[in-house]
């Protein structure tokens, strides 16, 4: 849910500018998200806050659908299929990217659980649609998880984070060490989980005032690398939504030693930014020597 966003000074731009472009409530079938739990809110102001001096988000003039599948009052399986459709429609009204802070291994009914070699990246329902998403285009960046310290399986990333084409967000302290509630990978193919990680303990979020709180969660570290990639995908649009996650990896600090806490490490945005510079270069540069360089139309 997105518990009064619609009057959080924080946001007042987003509002006063138009950029939500609709919402919806899966849960409870109606067009209306404002009323619900805080979570998607503290969320959706890591990316979009604009309240210069107490709070900027990683892309504040980004444009948003706002839905919402998790429903906080237990663990079904129907939220995945809530998610599912969520992403169907975003695909549908051509957003490029979805932010997704949350995850599925344990439910009520245990008879639903997904163990760790469930998380594959191919079996459970979430994690086939994000890969679909990311098939038809989209970004999918997803929480890790916050089991880290779970004694059980429990504590490897979450449902749909162990996506082969999801880039699932781990979560560090200021000091760039890993937090201890941040799931672990690889999923249960031996795929590098998480990705990337972000700052979870001392992330800064709106509060229901508008001002900034500080929390702890990968729920936070997902929204903030997403708004950056935003950034990123702005500044290089020929690039296609892989080739921009690839070069994000290739700009972490350890791409070349990935492991099962950090996996491909803190990204750095400049240096992505200037591997895909020199790739646009290269490309231009080889398109001018091809065939395609000029063509005579009709």
């Amino acid at each position: 849910g997105f518990n009064n966003y619609q009057y959080n000074p924080a946001l007042d731009s987003l509002r006063l500018q138009n950029r939500i472009l609709g919402e919806w409530d899966f849960v409870e079938n109606h067009a209306s998200v404002q009323e619900d739990h805080p979570h998607g809110t503290q969320c959706l102001s890591v990316i979009a806050s604009n309240r210069p001096g107490i709070l900027v988000g990683s892309a504040p003039h980004a444009r948003f659908w706002l839905f919402r599948t998790e429903n906080t009052l237990g663990e079904f399986p129907v939220e995945e299929q809530n998610w599912i459709a969520a992403a169907e429609f975003a695909d549908s009204a051509g957003a490029d990217m979805i932010a997704s802070s949350l995850g599925y291994a344990q439910f009520d009914n245990p008879d639903y659980n997904y163990s760790y070699a469930d998380r594959d990246g191919n079996t459970s329902m979430i994690t086939r649609a994000a890969d679909l998403a990311a098939k038809k285009g989209m970004i999918v960046v997803n929480s890790a998880g916050n089991f880290g310290t779970s004694s059980s399986d429990l504590r490897y990333v979450l449902c749909p984070a162990d996506g082969d084409s999801v880039l699932a967000v781990g979560g560090i302290d200021e000091y760039g060490q890993i937090v201890s509630l941040s799931s672990w990978g690889p999923n249960s193919n031996g795929v590098v989980k998480p990705n990337v990680v972000s700052l979870a303990q001392g992330a800064i979020y709106a509060n229901g005032s508008g001002n900034a709180s500080s929390g702890i969660g990968t729920s936070y570290a997902a929204p903030n690398i997403c708004g950056l990639i935003a950034c990123l995908w702005q500044a290089f649009p020929e690039f296609t939504n892989m080739e921009i996650l690839d070069y994000v990896q290739k700009s972490a600090d350890r791409y070349d030693n990935p492991d099962h806490r950090y996996g491909y490490g803190i990204p750095n945005f400049r240096v992505a930014h200037k591997l895909l510079s020199s790739s646009k270069e290269a490309r231009r540069s080889a398109h001018i020597l091809s065939n395609e360089w000029i063509r005579a139309y009709p």
